[in-house]
């Protein structure tokens, strides 16, 4: 069973700065994963020709169940807010999405509120913090009929403050209890191995930098697990034709 993670930054290519859908359908096909995560999925924004990347990447793969979850309604530079989960089905949105090969018989969203207000931030290569405003973030767990079992998978895109997204990956812990399945956290977590394991004390099934995808220096995308029954066959980042991140992949059994 393959498992993957990824933060497709809308589907946009650092190449010629554009969204080809082509091309997008073509990379999540290259990762040909059982069980995807997606973070930064636009639903039917200008900036990705209106599409429904989540539908776009469900036909691609062969998903036979699939979720977006937005975390912001509305569309950037004009009305965007934070989403409830009572939209539209087609209102446009931007969040994080879970596709599976096999059946998902239930699904659970988690919210994650971001910090109330500005605070300063330091940026790389920069020599002094700017105020900058988080949004807020969201995570989804899906419980999956695997052809080896029941699995729950947790997907989630964290803030990239890092003194708050640690509070929010244990409000997610304490959110989606270990259970007698196997359970499988991954996504954008804008943290650290190290940090990561102190905090969810669960096991890494891929390994590698991630971030940035030109010349990555840090691993921010996490794949984990509590189960010791998961055994990996082999794990690796994937370089593809668009997004800041990489992608990160493991083949378990």
């Amino acid at each position: 069973m393959r498992i993957a993670t990824f933060n497709i930054l809308h589907g946009r290519s650092p190449v010629d700065d554009e969204v080809d859908v082509d091309r997008f359908t073509e990379a999540v096909r290259t990762l040909d994963a059982d069980l995807l995560g997606l973070q930064e999925v636009d639903r039917n924004q200008p900036r990705s020709r209106h599409s429904d990347l989540t539908a776009v990447a469900a036909e691609a793969m062969g998903a036979t169940d699939h979720r977006f979850v937005a975390a912001l309604s509305g569309t950037p530079g004009a009305t965007w807010f934070a989403a409830t989960g009572e939209e539209q089905p087609d209102a446009a949105g931007y969040g994080i999405a879970f596709l599976s090969r096999y059946p998902v018989v239930g699904w659970q969203v988690v919210r994650l509120p971001p910090v109330p207000t500005k605070v300063p931030q330091l940026f790389w290569g920069q020599r002094r913090p700017e105020l900058v405003r988080d949004e807020p973030r969201v995570a989804v767990a899906a419980d999956v009929d695997t052809p080896t079992g029941r699995l729950r998978v947790v997907t989630t895109h964290v803030s990239f403050l890092r003194w708050w997204n640690s509070r929010q990956v244990r409000l997610l812990m304490r959110s989606v209890p270990a259970g007698p399945d196997p359970l499988v956290l991954m996504g954008d977590l804008n943290m650290g191995p190290d940090s990561v394991r102190k905090l969810t004390r669960m096991r890494a099934l891929a390994t590698g930098p991630t971030f940035p995808a030109h010349a990555p220096r840090e691993q921010l995308d996490h794949i984990l697990t509590n189960d010791d029954r998961l055994t990996v066959v082999d794990h690796r980042v994937v370089a593809l034709p668009l997004s800041d991140h990489r992608a990160l992949v493991v083949d378990v059994e």
